[in-house]
């Protein structure tokens, strides 16, 4: 496809991701409670979610997914409810200052990877952008084998810069919690705010 389309839809696609939703706090609240290493395959799962989405946007899915709305809508429950328990997990969480490590009993990548991709498959932020404003920037069905991949391509890099910025950020955030009760503190804090992610894709 045209350079000035890709980077049209890389540029929005990089607005959208960047501003705080349900998945930029569920990230950024692993990494304060758990540890960087953890939030990478839920990050990955999100960014396969968001290719999910822009395949049915280029492939014309939109009338399909409305049409399975009820099993999209079970999807997005389900990511809530995840969102759920790994906020009871950060609630509870011992506070250790070891080096401010995460809990070495660590929940399984693919575990992690399917509680992003059910986030992002349900985050009505992330179905917007796709179904009804990607359309707006490029014309969805002049968009080849090639186009697609280029799209696919420039998705995965977008959500690996604006993910690995705030995993960054975040993690360097959390050195500065030494004591045990600052830590506390801190797991309590994250908790919270995973438990209002899990909140904001529920209620819409």
């Amino acid at each position: 496809m045209e350079p000035a389309g890709l980077i049209l839809f890389s540029s929005a696609l990089f607005i959208a991701a960047a501003s705080p939703g349900p998945g930029i706090a569920a990230i950024v609240a692993r990494v304060l409670g758990r540890g960087p290493k953890e939030a990478l395959s839920f990050s990955i799962g999100i960014a396969v979610g968001d290719v999910v989405w822009l395949t049915f946007a280029v492939l014309g899915l939109a009338a399909l997914a409305q049409t399975f709305h009820e099993v999209f809508l079970a999807i997005k429950y389900a990511g809530a409810a995840y969102l759920l328990y790994l906020a009871y997990k950060l609630w509870t969480a011992p506070a250790t200052t070891r080096e401010v490590e995460a809990e070495k009993r660590a929940e399984h990548p693919a575990r992690l990877l399917l509680g992003g991709l059910a986030l992002s498959l349900g985050n009505p932020k992330t179905m917007v952008f796709y179904l009804a404003l990607l359309p707006t920037f490029l014309d969805l069905t002049r968009i080849t084998v090639l186009g697609y991949a280029e799209l696919a391509l420039a998705t995965l890099a977008v959500l690996a810069v604006v993910f690995g910025g705030y995993i960054a950020l975040a993690s360097r955030a959390r050195r500065l919690f030494t004591s045990p009760g600052a830590i506390r503190v801190l797991n309590r804090f994250t908790g919270m705010v995973m438990a209002g992610a899990a909140a904001a894709v529920a209620a819409r």
